[in-house]
């Protein structure tokens, strides 16, 4: 902003420069002539219109008012000097031949006068002394002369440039000013957005890893796990790449081959995987490989992952026992623990320790189950399926 004003206030400052030298050569050229001014009184015309020229030059590289007031003192003195002798015997031409340099030589100080209650005063008196003096100069002496008018009118174009000039540069300021409160405000808002959603973020970040270590019991996953299930995941891509499309069971576990049954063995595996990465180890016996429809498949593995949670959540130990029997219509898995057990009174019958979405899906197939348990001796669930 500094910037732009000393940037004007130069710009003012040239332009009185450049209008004064040209209104000082007009008046210089013009009072040289033969007949205009007394020829012993030429020389020293001449020599105040050279101090004056150099005090215009320095109007246009010095802002200080100094300049401005020794222009206007010097160029008054030439109007002076060239009326002498004060006799009434000058010329008819001198108004005329006074007037550029009343009107541009000392009027264009005016341009840098528009600013300022000192300034003003500064070319009001300048402009009443020139004018005064050019209406002063002629035979007949007239307060209302065109030479007179025209001194005038050029102090006033050149104040009148002045406050355009001021006023339009002002004007600019303030709307860039405007901009830069608009473009700040924005920026902030955009700063406050972006703290609020990097707090939300870690907010989120900070909930999801508290509620993981309360699903491992705060131990966290081990090593081991998390490169055991990198392995299986690394499995899963390659089969996705070689143009399986995999079909989800349940969580955790995915079937890559659509078929109307499925092995038993193969998703005992993923179950058992599955809860050693959650630190529960779980001792298989029994048949190996069973095939089972689908609906029932799914039902009987969500009723054993839900026994070996609770094994895992509330028996207090990390090892259990699933044995895997089969008869000619029927499929049963008994699940023991050597935990702290409980007393099957006080669970109702309707839900046995598991949750009604399971119980409904059992019984949906034709299911069944049976829950054994002893305060301190463990618990034995049974789960039965038909086949």
């Amino acid at each position: 902003m500094d910037l732009i004003d000393k940037e004007r206030r130069a710009l003012l400052q040239h332009a009185a420069r450049a209008l004064g030298l040209v209104g000082v050569v007009i008046s210089a050229f013009c009072l040289s002539l033969p007949g205009v001014v007394e020829p012993d009184v030429l020389p020293s015309v001449l020599i105040v219109l050279a101090g004056q020229s150099a005090a215009l030059v320095m109007v246009g590289r010095s802002p200080h008012v100094g300049w401005p007031a020794l222009t206007i003192v010097l160029g008054c003195g030439a109007l002076v000097l060239a009326q002498l002798p004060f006799d009434g015997t000058v010329s008819a031409s001198l108004p005329i031949a006074l007037s550029p340099l009343a009107a541009a030589g000392v009027g264009a100080v005016g341009t840098v006068l528009s600013e300022g209650r000192g300034r003003w005063m500064l070319w009001a008196l300048g402009t009443l002394a020139s004018s005064l003096l050019v209406a002063l100069a002629g035979p007949t002496r007239g307060l209302v002369s065109v030479p007179a008018i025209a001194t005038v009118a050029g102090w006033a174009i050149t104040l009148i440039i002045g406050i355009w000039v001021t006023a339009g540069v002002r004007r600019g300021l303030r709307r860039i000013a405007q901009i830069g409160l608009a473009h700040q405000a924005e920026r902030q808002a955009s700063e406050t957005e972006a703290q609020r959603r990097q707090s939300a973020r870690l907010l989120h970040d900070t909930v999801l890893a508290t509620l993981t270590l309360l699903a491992h019991s705060g131990v966290g996953v081990s090593a081991d796990a998390l490169r055991q299930q990198a392995a299986e995941d690394a499995n899963l891509l390659r089969q996705l790449r070689l143009g399986s499309t995999p079909m989800p069971r349940f969580s955790g576990s995915y079937s890559l081959e659509p078929v109307g049954e499925t092995t038993l063995g193969t998703t005992l595996e993923s179950v058992k995987q599955r809860f050693l990465r959650m630190g529960l180890t779980v001792r298989w016996h029994g048949t190996g490989q069973v095939l089972l429809p689908n609906d029932v498949l799914d039902a009987f593995l969500l009723a054993l992952a839900e026994c070996l949670e609770n094994v895992r959540r509330h028996a207090g130990v990390t090892e259990a026992d699933v044995t895997i029997t089969e008869s000619d219509d029927a499929l049963r898995a008994v699940v023991t623990d050597a935990g702290v057990g409980f007393d099957p009174t006080a669970i109702t019958t309707e839900r046995l320790g598991f949750s009604e979405s399971v119980v409904a899906r059992l019984r949906d197939v034709g299911g069944n189950t049976r829950v054994f348990s002893t305060p301190g001796a463990g618990t034995t669930v049974m789960l039965e399926v038909p086949r």
